[in-house]
């Protein structure tokens, strides 16, 4: 019996010519971008970063509902709680003094009246022997405006400042006695706005501070205090012991000056200045 040929008997869909090559590489061109690929590590970094968002997000909103909550609730506990009695507005009735008022003060005794009376009138007396020397440029006793700006080395600046700090009136007095010359000054002012009197002393005393070599302070008087001051020199001329006393009180500044050729006694500007505070 004749065999039949197997290649021609195969089945139709078993030809070797159907058959894959299983060796075949695949082509590199056809192969998958790893970018576009799912499953790779980016997937989950990008899904890290809308995690942290949405949690950020959740946070902040608990913290706004945890500030309308509290607000709320302290509301309702104010709420519930009686209302504070507030004290009232009008005030128990004193009892007036019955009698007669007290007299006023006499006129050695107010103050006042003693400032605003004759200014010259509270200044030291010259001393038994000593002679009146014509240091002091007022007339009679009284120095105007013009003039105790004159006593400043800037007079014109001085003139300006006075007015501005309410100068009203200045009284002096000036003697020599046992070889010293001895000038007070008693600056009043009117002190409407501000504390002249004692702004003026504390200008006076800066300057002091600088040229003196010793300060004491006057009993009695606050800030008060007397200086020692430099020698004054000129030449031509022997050089001048100097001392100076500043203290305030009211409305009146109080200056004194004592120079001469010998050295100033603490003891005698320091008597002048007390026995000068004690009249005010």
């Amino acid at each position: 019996m004749e065999q039949p040929d197997k290649a021609n008997d195969a089945p139709d869909g078993t030809s070797s010519a159907d058959v894959p090559d299983t060796a075949q590489a695949p082509d590199p061109a056809q192969a998958p971008d790893p970018a576009q690929a799912p499953g790779t590590a980016q997937a989950p970094e990008a899904s890290g970063r809308r995690g942290r968002g949405r949690t950020a997000a959740l946070i902040g909103t608990a913290l706004v509902l945890g500030l309308i909550a509290g607000t709320c609730t302290g509301y309702l506990v104010q709420a519930d709680r009686e209302p504070t009695r507030l004290p009232p507005l009008s005030q128990p009735v004193l009892p007036q003094a019955t009698g007669k008022a007290p007299a006023p003060l006499p006129a050695a005794q107010d103050r006042r009246v003693k400032t605003d009376g004759d200014l010259r009138a509270l200044l030291l007396k010259k001393p038994r022997g000593a002679k009146r020397t014509d240091w002091a440029a007022g007339v009679d006793g009284w120095a105007d405006l013009p003039v105790f700006a004159g006593y400043y080395l800037d007079p014109a600046e001085a003139f300006g400042d006075l007015l501005t700090e309410e100068f009203r009136r200045m009284a002096e007095i000036s003697w020599e006695a046992d070889g010293y010359f001895v000038e007070i000054r008693l600056a009043q002012y009117r002190q409407e706005q501000q504390l002249a009197a004692a702004e003026s002393i504390d200008t006076t005393r800066r300057w002091a501070e600088d040229e003196a070599t010793r300060s004491w302070a006057i009993p009695g008087t606050g800030d008060g205090r007397v200086y020692m001051l430099k020698r004054a020199t000129e030449p031509g001329f022997e050089p001048v012991y100097r001392a100076r006393a500043d203290a305030w009180r009211g409305d009146i500044a109080m200056s004194i000056w004592v120079s001469g050729l010998e050295r100033v006694p603490q003891k005698l500007i320091m008597d002048l200045a007390r026995r000068q505070m004690e009249q005010l």
